[in-house]
C-alpha cells in the first residue's frame, strides 16, 4: 500500500515580540583561548537567536572549555525563559586588573543603543565595591548618550555569609547583583566539574530571561508570574538557601542581592526580589522603577526630538508661550506616556509647559512631566480571628 508519513519537527523559529523592552545582551569573560569557533578576537559580538545558533557558533554543552558550557547553560535557561528574546552576546578576555566593563558600552554601541537589559557574567572575580561603581559609571554614560540600560552582574560568590554589606548606595540604580545558582541538573554538575570544582555558576541567565519577559513595570518576584525553574534553589558558593537561617536570608535580602527562594505551601522558586543597588529610599530602588522611567525618557525623546528647530509662536501681547504652542508641545510629550499608561506600565501622568516662558530670548522650553508609576504588593498585613459572627 503507498503511504506518506510526516513527522512534525519543531523549527526553532525565534517569536517576534513587539516593542524593544526584551532586547537584551550578555557579556561573558573568558580566558583568550576559549573563544568559540563562531567568534574570533576581531568578531566578539553575535546577534544570538536561538540555543540552536548559540550551537552553531560553537557554544555547546559539551565543549571542552568550562566555560563555554557554563555559556551554553546561561543561555538555555534564557530562551526557557524567554524564547522571543532578541540577544546580543558578546565574548571578552578577562581583564587582569580591576575591570572597566567597557565592553558594556561597546555591546550598547553594536545593537545602535537597543539594549534595554545586559547581564554581565564575571564569576571568576569575587565582588568588590568598585566593580559596581565602574558598572554604573558606564550606565550613566550610556544613560546621558540617550541610550540607557540595566545591568545585572554575576561575580564569584566563594562564601556567600561573607558578601560585603556596604554595595548598596545612592545612584547606583542601574546595576543589580546575581548571587543565586540552581544547585541541581547541568547547574549542580558544572559547579562539581573536577576542572572547577567550587566555582560559581550563577544563576544570571535565569534573572536575566525573566527581565527581558516582563513589562517593564512588572517586578521579576511576582510569583504568579514569573517562576524561576530552579529545581533546588542555592547561592553561588554552592551552599543551599535551606541551610541558612531566615536572619541570614533577610540579611542578603536587605543588602539588596538577587537570588532564589521558596515559599511554603507553594511549590517551585522565585526571585527574592527585584533589588538595584540604590538606596532602599530612592525613587529608582528597584528595577521596575528604573526600567519604565528610562522607557518612558525613551519615548518622549523620540517623540520631541523632531520638534527640535520648529518655530516658537508667542502671544503678541504678552511675549509669553502661544497658547496654541503650549498645547501642542505639552501633546507630544503627552504622546509616550499615554501609550504607556493604557498598557498598563503607568498609573496616570501630567506633561506640562509653563507659559510664562521667554523663549524669544532662551529658545529654550522647559517642561515638567510628572509619572504616577505602577505600584508592586511586596508586603500584606492580614487580620484574622474568630468572631461571634459576620
Amino acid at each position: 500500500m503507498n503511504k506518506l508519513t510526516f513527522k512534525r519537527t519543531n523549527g526553532n523559529v525565534p517569536k517576534a515580540l513587539a516593542g524593544k523592552d526584551h532586547i537584551s545582551g550578555l557579556v561573558y569573560f573568558l580566558d583568550a583561548n576559549e573563544l568559540p569557533s563562531g567568534f574570533s578576537e576581531k568578531n566578539r559580538i553575535k546577534l544570538v537567536s536561538s540555543i540552536e545558533t548559540a550551537e552553531s557558533l560553537g557554544i555547546t554543552a559539551d565543549a571542552d572549555s568550562w566555560n563555554v558550557r557554563n555559556l551554553h547553560y546561561q543561555l538555555s535557561q534564557i530562551y526557557r525563559l524567554n524564547n522571543g528574546i532578541t540577544l546580543y552576546v558578546g565574548l571578552f578576555t578577562k581583564s587582569a586588573g580591576v575591570p572597566t566593563f567597557s565592553e558594556v558600552k561597546q555591546m550598547q554601541n553594536f545593537a545602535s543603543g537597543d539594549i534595554r537589559q545586559i547581564g554581565v557574567w564575571n564569576g571568576a572575580k569575587a565582588l568588590e565595591k568598585t566593580d559596581v561603581t565602574n558598572l554604573q559609571g558606564v550606565a550613566t554614560a550610556l544613560e546621558s548618550a540617550d541610550v540607557p540600560l540595566s545591568v545585572i552582574y554575576a561575580p564569584q560568590v566563594s562564601d556567600v555569609t561573607a558578601l560585603a554589606t556596604d554595595i548598596a548606595g545612592a545612584n547606583q540604580k542601574n546595576v543589580s547583583i546575581v548571587i543565586g545558582q540552581d544547585a541541581e541538573g547541568v547547574a549542580a554538575e558544572l559547579h562539581a566539574d573536577e576542572g572547577r570544582s567550587g566555582a560559581t555558576v550563577s544563576g544570571i541567565g535565569v534573572v536575566l530571561g525573566l527581565l527581558s519577559a516582563a513589562k517593564v513595570n512588572e517586578s521579576i518576584s511576582w510569583v504568579q508570574k514569573f517562576p524561576t525553574g530552579i529545581a533546588l534553589p542555592a547561592f553561588g558558593d554552592g551552599s543551599l538557601l535551606r541551610s541558612y537561617d531566615s536572619g541570614v536570608i533577610e540579611a542578603l535580602d536587605n543588602a539588596r542581592y538577587l537570588f532564589f527562594v521558596t515559599y511554603s505551601g507553594t511549590a517551585g522558586s522565585y526571585m527574592n526580589d527585584s533589588h538595584n543597588m540604590d538606596t532602599p529610599t530612592s525613587d529608582y530602588c528597584n528595577m521596575e522603577l528604573t526600567r519604565t522611567m528610562d522607557k518612558a525618557v525613551r519615548g518622549i525623546r523620540t517623540y520631541l526630538l523632531p520638534e527640535m528647530g520648529s518655530p516658537l509662536y508667542v502671544d503678541p501681547d504678552t511675549g509669553k508661550l502661544s497658547a496654541d504652542t503650549v498645547q501642542h508641545l505639552e501633546n507630544v510629550a503627552n504622546y509616550q506616556l499615554s501609550d504607556m499608561t493604557k498598557a498598563g506600565e503607568l498609573s496616570g501622568w501630567k506633561a506640562e509647559v509653563d507659559p510664562d516662558q521667554n523663549v524669544a530670548a532662551t529658545s529654550t522650553v522647559e517642561w515638567v512631566i510628572k509619572n504616577v508609576a505602577v505600584g508592586v504588593l511586596r508586603k500584606g498585613a492580614i487580620k484574622i480571628g474568630y468572631a461571634e459572627s459576620v
